[in-house]
């Protein structure tokens, strides 16, 4: 009877209190919070107010006005909206839609400038965030893609094939030269262990000074009967056709670009490749215990990353600068890539995303420096302050106060710990 009064006793004892689950919408709006996303999307923002302070702080009348700014204040905050809204605006009309343009066709030639300008940067971004995604940081691609324009412009103004065939053939030709070149960096990493990060570093010099061997020597890439470093123009039968007729410089580039992004999204996220690559990038040494050949990975991933990256250095030869091109060809655009990468997250339609964001910034970078003459060095400060944002997460939830994950997760652990001690408590007080 003692036995079952006090099994009784203990068990109508109460336990403790559990906490009850979060609600449908407030664990929705903490994944949008918490999320990398809404990072990069409040990054941008805080990277365009900078970039408006800058504005308010070089532009003359606003300078002139803060002379008088206790006499008159509204003067001088009229002039930094106007300086302001001026440059913006005209980023705005540069980049995506004109208003001000006679016509329909000129109105929206500024979005087709920003796809022209984002087709390389999509591409290039798309090789680095892949190999990101290895664990790898491939910064060699002004080396990629120079080997990739070299290769694609001598089969462009070499040869003489079919229409059709001509661009395929020298399409091909400058994916396996990047290909090709970014792979040695893949292959020493993987026998030697070499870093990848010195190795495309010292590729990129290589690269460099080849190529301008190469454009200074008659016979190799410099155009017959001219002194200047730079080859001939590219046939006509190897151009990336028009997409929207001769009045717009969107080329063909920009189908191959959203095409290599179908492709990267289905390798990452739908393939044994792109898992392996996935498990090799979190952690190579399980990777290597759960039967992968995480060198061979690395081969792997750097060939792949290599040829998108030279889908850049193709689309500028074959689509963007067809007359010709010397050994700035590549127009930064190597280094650029990282940026896009890290603004979207490593994801294939992130990078996708912030490739046209970059892209508008150079398209519309012009069209403000004309319109309002604002440096257009304004606009690549404001691309650092983006990546500086970026890679400081804590910072931009402290400016706008969101709830911070590694703080939600302490206290999560330390209820947890709390209602274990309690149970604790509870159970030997019952004993």
């Amino acid at each position: 009877m003692s036995t079952t009064a006090s099994e009784s006793t203990r068990s109508s004892k109460p336990g403790p209190a559990e906490v009850p689950p979060p609600g449908k919408w407030h664990e929705t709006f903490r994944r949008i919070t918490q999320g990398n996303a809404i990072i990069s999307v409040l990054a941008v923002f805080l990277a365009l107010i900078v970039g408006g302070i800058m504005i308010a702080f070089t532009d003359e009348d606003v300078q002139a006005a803060s002379a008088y700014f206790f006499a008159r204040p509204m003067d001088t905050i009229a002039a930094v909206w106007d300086a302001v809204s001026g440059a913006y605006v005209a980023l705005f009309q540069g980049a995506i839609y004109n208003f001000d343009a006679p016509s329909f066709e000129r109105a929206i030639k500024p979005i087709t400038e920003t796809l022209t300008f984002a087709t390389p940067l999509i591409a290039a971004g798309l090789g680095v965030a892949l190999a990101f995604r290895i664990g790898m940081f491939n910064i060699g691609g002004r080396g990629q893609m120079l080997m990739a324009s070299a290769a694609a412009g001598w089969v462009a103004f070499s040869l003489d094939l079919p229409w059709g065939i001509h661009m395929i053939v020298a399409l091909i030709a400058g994916l396996i030269a990047g290909a090709l070149w970014a792979g040695i960096a893949g292959l020493l990493k993987a026998r030697t262990g070499a870093h990848e990060v010195i190795v495309t570093i010292m590729l990129n010099y290589i690269a460099f000074y080849l190529i301008s061997w190469m454009l200074r020597t008659p016979g190799l890439l410099q155009a017959p009967g001219s002194s200047n470093p730079k080859t001939p123009a590219m046939k006509d039968t190897a151009v990336f056709p028009d997409l929207l007729g001769p009045s717009y410089n969107l080329h063909f580039g920009f189908i191959l670009v959203i095409g290599a992004t179908v492709l990267v999204w289905w390798i990452l996220s739908r393939s044994s490749l792109g898992f392996q690559f996935r498990a090799v990038g979190e952690n190579p040494n399980a990777a290597r215990v759960a039967g992968i050949k995480v060198s061979s990975m690395y081969v792997y991933g750097m060939l792949i990353s290599g040829a998108l990256i030279g889908l850049a250095g193709v689309n500028q030869v074959l689509g963007t600068v067809t007359t010709g091109f010397s050994a700035d060809i590549d127009a930064g655009i190597g280094f650029d890539a990282i940026t896009v990468a890290l603004l979207g997250r490593s994801t294939p339609w992130g990078t996708f995303a912030a490739g046209i964001l970059f892209g508008a910034f150079k398209a519309g970078g012009y069209s403000m420096q004309a319109a309002e003459q604002i440096p257009v060095e304004i606009v690549t400060v404001v691309q650092a302050l983006i990546v500086l944002f970026i890679a400081a997460p804590p910072l931009v939830r402290t400016i706008f106060f969101l709830p911070s994950p590694e703080r939600d997760r302490r206290k999560r652990e330390k209820a947890r710990q709390k209602q274990l001690k309690a149970q604790a408590r509870t159970e030997g007080g019952a004993a």
